[in-house]
């Protein structure tokens, strides 16, 4: 991985060692995220398309891009599509539309989280932060050489078998010994379906005689690691066959 792809985080105090990319060609919006971003404490560099976005990208270290969708001269999934090809920064993608087909789209091209307008300032703020929370942290743990074989990470959820901590974009999550061993078994297995009586089996190293545990563990779990418990982004019920962790 080369330096554009993991730019080293400057030592300093608050948000001002973070540089974050606006790109969008509504001056009036592109001004407004620029001050918003600024009041917090970050360094903003703003372009009106994605000519414009990739061109700074060579000459400055960014940590996070927001990217319009509709652009004129190069629009937004060109330009993610682009900066994939060598950098691994968090990219919010932007868009007037609401349909989950231009959802899908951004994030299967690399994108890592996506808003609607007309949005607030504080939703937008508060999906930067999350974002770089996560991104800081990787960066922390690939600088540091750290054994990725004890380190478990999907999307903004991470789970240390070593250390036996988990952190959910960034921030510690407390687990009991039973939900982080549940946890652990599923993210060693992204995508595969548990069924409950094979959960309780590897977890508690005896025949299962009453899975109706494993649901309210999972349910436990759920409420500690999703911003949205009942809507879950990580661990997803197949119904009639168990739980996975979903890959992000």
């Amino acid at each position: 991985m080369n330096s554009h792809q993991s730019p080293v985080l400057r030592e300093a105090n608050g948000n001002e060692r973070f540089h974050i990319l606006v790109v969008e060609d509504d001056r009036e919006i592109l001004d407004g995220i620029g001050i918003y971003l600024k009041n917090q404490g970050y360094v903003v560099f703003k372009a009106q398309n994605g000519r414009e976005g990739l061109r700074i990208l060579d000459e400055q270290e960014i940590h996070l891009a927001i990217v319009d969708i509709m652009m004129p001269v190069m629009d937004g999934i060109t330009m993610t599509l682009r900066l994939r090809e060598t950098y691994d920064f968090p990219v919010i993608m932007l868009s007037a539309k609401s349909e989950e087909i231009d959802k899908v789209t951004g994030l299967n091209i690399g994108a890592d989280d996506y808003v609607t307008k007309p949005f607030s300032p504080m939703e937008l703020l508060a999906r930067v932060n999350s974002q770089l929370r996560r991104y800081a942290r990787y960066l922390k743990l690939a600088q540091s050489g750290e054994n990725s074989d004890h380190v478990l990470v999907n999307g903004g959820l991470e789970l240390n078998t070593e250390t036996v901590e988990v952190r959910v974009d960034g921030e510690p999550v407390a687990l009991t010994p039973i939900e982080f061993k549940i946890l652990a078994l599923l993210m060693k297995n992204p995508g595969r379906v548990f069924p409950a009586d094979e959960i309780y089996e590897r977890v508690w190293n005896e025949r299962a005689i009453a899975t109706e545990t494993i649901m309210v563990h999972i349910r436990n779990i759920r409420t500690k690691i999703e911003v949205d418990p009942k809507n879950p982004k990580y661990l997803k019920v197949v119904w009639g066959v168990g739980y996975k962790i979903e890959k992000q």
